[in-house]
């Protein structure tokens, strides 16, 4: 019996998977910055004030690597921890000045790189990707 589903549309969303954060990468990188980086940074912008295991559930990392990405960000000035003063087991991560003026810079660019792959689909398609994806990803368990 011919099997009714083949691991292309699987292959096809790794590869644009891949050429998105290749993209992205090589845009960071100017910036001396790894995706990783990127991500956390880019949670601060659009969320404010998280706590390290709520950075790290928006950008799917295991905390304890989030440790590491934290200490690199604010050794370059770009976030700063702060103690919460109601439970001393929580640090919530902020931007800094900095880090808020560099977002400010790369996130209309990195927006622009993600409206421009999208721009050749028609909204409707658009809807229907996202549609799709959602629907993949609850038959996954996610």
């Amino acid at each position: 019996m011919k099997r009714k589903c083949t691991n292309h549309p699987f292959l096809l969303l790794m590869q644009t998977a891949r050429a998105f954060q290749e993209q992205i990468r090589d845009d960071m990188a100017q910036n001396n910055l790894s995706i990783t980086e990127f991500s956390v940074l880019e949670v601060l912008f659009h969320k404010g004030k998280q706590t390290i295991q709520q950075i790290a559930k928006s950008i799917l990392i295991a905390s304890s690597s989030m440790t590491y990405v934290i200490d690199k960000l604010e050794q370059k000035g770009l976030i700063k921890r702060n103690a919460c003063p109601d439970d001393r087991r929580v640090v919530h991560v902020i931007l800094t000045e900095d880090g808020l003026k560099l977002m400010t810079i790369l996130m209309p660019e990195h927006e622009e790189l993600v409206d421009n792959a999208f721009n050749s689909l028609h909204p409707n398609e658009i809807e229907n990707l996202v549609f799709l994806l959602k629907k993949v990803k609850v038959r996954l368990g996610k």
